[in-house]
């Protein structure tokens, strides 16, 4: 906590390795390995190799691994606005903040593994909470109700982020695009489930309008995508009709 909230640095007041390390310097080398490599493949030894210094060395500054995950991903989330333009209204401004907010998850992949049981408790954590709640107090509603709101907000956009982060990695792990696996699979189903439009009607007809993504975006993160702008409009149309029977 003291680090998250920089009320006194181990570095300044500590001896340790060689003048200008710092816990800030190695917070950002931190978040590079995991941009570039993946949560996965953090290590306090990777971040040493980044500064020209040993793994070991770092932990005069942050005491372990998990404190530094912490770190990273306070520091990350300082990447988003702190504020939102309400001008036209509090929907368009949370449209706003679900759309940065996706973009900054799908930025930083490895933000989605960062356990949201406990949270972080950093100032950039607040100050994200704060950016979205201001937003919707616009609405009127009353606080109880509010914070169900802004959970299901954050589960919505953390969800398809998580999504359109897998789509991402399944062709890099297994070798396959979408399309491909698609093709194949498509081709495998009416193989061993003839007749599927007549067992499964509804799944058939749900499916049965699809534009297709474009040239150059893969098929499951275009109906990810789909997904999320139909979603958060029909989210947001449950909010306003909250607030005309509050």
């Amino acid at each position: 906590m003291a680090l998250l909230w920089r009320s006194g640095e181990p570095g300044e007041v500590r001896p340790g390795p060689k003048p200008g390390l710092s816990v800030d310097a190695i917070v950002e080398a931190a978040i590079e390995v995991a941009d570039a490599e993946g949560m996965a493949a953090l290590s306090m030894r990777k971040v040493g190799l980044r500064l020209g210094r040993t793994g070991m060395a770092l932990y005069t500054y942050v005491p372990s691994k998990g404190e530094l995950v912490d770190l990273m991903y306070d520091r990350a989330l300082a990447e988003l606005p702190s504020s939102y333009d309400l001008s036209r209204g509090w929907r368009a401004a949370v449209a706003s903040w679900a759309e940065d907010t996706l973009a900054f998850y799908l930025r930083h992949p490895w933000v989605l593994q960062v356990s949201q049981a406990r949270p972080v408790l950093g100032p950039n954590e607040f100050a994200m909470l704060e950016s979205v709640v201001a937003v919707l107090r616009a609405t009127g509603l009353h606080p109880r109700r509010l914070r169900g709101v802004v959970a299901l907000l954050f589960d919505f956009v953390r969800g398809a982020a998580k999504s359109i982060s897998e789509s991402r990695q399944a062709p890099s792990e297994t070798g396959v695009s979408d399309e491909e696996w698609w093709l194949a699979r498509s081709s495998l189903l009416e193989e061993v489930a003839p007749g599927f439009s007549t067992r499964f009607p509804m799944v058939a007809w749900i499916e049965s309008e699809d534009d297709g993504p474009g040239d150059d975006e893969p098929y499951m993160e275009h109906r990810i995508s789909e997904t999320f702008a139909v979603g958060l409009g029909v989210l947001l149309d449950g909010v306003e009709a909250a607030v005309k029977t509050r």
